[in-house]
Protein backbone atom coordinates (compact mmCIF):
# COMPACT_ATOMS: atom_id res chain seq x y z
CA UNK A 1 0.00 0.00 0.00
CA UNK A 2 1.20 3.15 -1.40
CA UNK A 3 1.28 6.36 0.70
CA UNK A 4 -1.59 8.22 -1.35
CA UNK A 5 -3.70 5.05 -0.99
CA UNK A 6 -4.09 5.46 2.82
CA UNK A 7 -6.72 6.77 4.31
CA UNK A 8 -6.27 9.79 6.97
CA UNK A 9 -7.49 8.94 10.82
CA UNK A 10 -9.40 11.17 13.21
CA UNK A 11 -10.23 14.45 13.00
CA UNK A 12 -8.17 17.99 12.54
CA UNK A 13 -7.61 20.41 15.03
CA UNK A 14 -9.96 23.08 12.58
CA UNK A 15 -13.12 20.15 12.28
CA UNK A 16 -12.66 19.97 16.21
CA UNK A 17 -13.30 23.28 16.68
CA UNK A 18 -15.87 23.94 14.75
CA UNK A 19 -17.65 21.50 16.23
CA UNK A 20 -16.92 22.75 19.91
CA UNK A 21 -18.23 25.87 18.67
CA UNK A 22 -21.40 24.68 17.28
CA UNK A 23 -21.80 22.82 20.40
CA UNK A 24 -21.25 25.50 22.69
CA UNK A 25 -23.46 28.05 20.62
CA UNK A 26 -26.09 25.56 21.09
CA UNK A 27 -25.40 25.36 25.02
CA UNK A 28 -26.10 28.99 25.36
CA UNK A 29 -29.11 29.37 23.36
CA UNK A 30 -31.10 26.52 25.27
CA UNK A 31 -29.35 27.94 28.75
CA UNK A 32 -31.46 31.42 27.61
CA UNK A 33 -34.52 29.71 26.85
CA UNK A 34 -34.68 28.03 29.52
CA UNK A 35 -34.03 31.54 31.60
CA UNK A 36 -37.20 32.69 29.71
CA UNK A 37 -39.10 29.88 30.87
CA UNK A 38 -37.98 30.28 34.28
CA UNK A 39 -39.16 33.94 34.65
CA UNK A 40 -42.23 33.10 32.89
CA UNK A 41 -43.31 30.76 35.44
CA UNK A 42 -42.19 32.94 38.12
CA UNK A 43 -44.50 36.02 36.35
CA UNK A 44 -47.03 33.71 35.73
CA UNK A 45 -47.38 32.94 39.95
CA UNK A 46 -47.08 36.82 40.73
CA UNK A 47 -49.91 37.68 38.29
CA UNK A 48 -52.18 34.43 39.98
CA UNK A 49 -51.12 35.23 43.48
CA UNK A 50 -52.01 38.74 42.41
CA UNK A 51 -55.66 38.33 41.28
CA UNK A 52 -56.17 36.15 44.31
CA UNK A 53 -55.42 38.82 46.45
CA UNK A 54 -57.60 41.17 44.45
CA UNK A 55 -60.34 38.82 43.96
CA UNK A 56 -60.57 38.18 47.75
CA UNK A 57 -60.83 42.02 48.65
CA UNK A 58 -63.47 42.54 46.06
CA UNK A 59 -65.40 39.39 47.76
CA UNK A 60 -64.95 41.14 50.88
CA UNK A 61 -66.66 44.51 50.15
CA UNK A 62 -69.87 42.63 48.29
CA UNK A 63 -70.24 40.85 51.65
CA UNK A 64 -70.14 43.87 53.93
CA UNK A 65 -73.34 44.33 52.00
CA UNK A 66 -72.89 48.30 52.32
CA UNK A 67 -72.14 50.53 49.14
CA UNK A 68 -68.71 51.44 49.91
CA UNK A 69 -67.43 55.13 50.14
CA UNK A 70 -65.59 56.48 47.75
CA UNK A 71 -61.67 56.96 48.30
CA UNK A 72 -58.35 55.14 48.28
CA UNK A 73 -57.61 52.57 50.77
CA UNK A 74 -54.57 49.72 51.04
CA UNK A 75 -54.60 46.36 52.14
CA UNK A 76 -51.69 43.66 52.95
CA UNK A 77 -52.12 40.20 51.76
CA UNK A 78 -50.04 37.59 52.33
CA UNK A 79 -50.28 34.70 50.18
CA UNK A 80 -48.05 31.86 49.81
CA UNK A 81 -45.25 33.02 51.38
CA UNK A 82 -45.40 36.88 48.92
CA UNK A 83 -46.35 39.75 50.57
CA UNK A 84 -48.39 41.79 48.36
CA UNK A 85 -50.51 45.18 48.84
CA UNK A 86 -53.39 45.74 46.95
CA UNK A 87 -54.77 49.56 46.49
CA UNK A 88 -58.48 50.24 46.36
CA UNK A 89 -59.79 52.68 44.39
CA UNK A 90 -63.80 53.20 45.40
CA UNK A 91 -64.60 56.46 42.61
CA UNK A 92 -68.38 57.20 41.84
CA UNK A 93 -70.43 56.57 38.91
CA UNK A 94 -73.33 58.61 37.23
CA UNK A 95 -75.94 56.47 39.18
CA UNK A 96 -75.33 56.98 42.69
CA UNK A 97 -76.86 53.22 43.35
CA UNK A 98 -73.38 51.84 42.40
CA UNK A 99 -69.55 52.51 42.60
CA UNK A 100 -67.09 51.67 40.63
CA UNK A 101 -64.15 50.02 42.27
CA UNK A 102 -60.53 49.12 41.24
CA UNK A 103 -58.11 46.83 42.85
CA UNK A 104 -54.79 47.22 41.77
CA UNK A 105 -51.94 44.83 43.08
CA UNK A 106 -48.53 45.79 43.62
CA UNK A 107 -45.62 43.38 44.77
CA UNK A 108 -41.88 43.09 44.56
CA UNK A 109 -40.22 41.87 41.61
CA UNK A 110 -36.52 41.95 41.35
CA UNK A 111 -36.51 44.25 43.96
CA UNK A 112 -38.77 47.06 42.83
CA UNK A 113 -42.53 47.21 43.42
CA UNK A 114 -44.35 47.16 40.34
CA UNK A 115 -48.25 46.75 39.13
CA UNK A 116 -48.95 43.06 38.92
CA UNK A 117 -52.91 43.44 38.05
CA UNK A 118 -55.11 45.33 37.83
CA UNK A 119 -59.01 43.88 38.53
CA UNK A 120 -62.06 46.30 38.02
CA UNK A 121 -65.51 46.10 39.35
CA UNK A 122 -69.07 47.73 39.77
CA UNK A 123 -71.11 47.17 43.09
CA UNK A 124 -74.72 48.39 43.55
CA UNK A 125 -76.44 48.95 46.49
CA UNK A 126 -78.00 45.96 48.75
Amino acid sequence: MTRRQRRPRGFTLVEVLVALAVVAITLTAGLQASGALTRAATRQTDQWLAQICAENELTRLRLVRQLPGVGDTAVNCEQAGHSLQVQLSVLPTPNPNFRRVDAVVVGPVDGREVRLLTLSTVLGRY
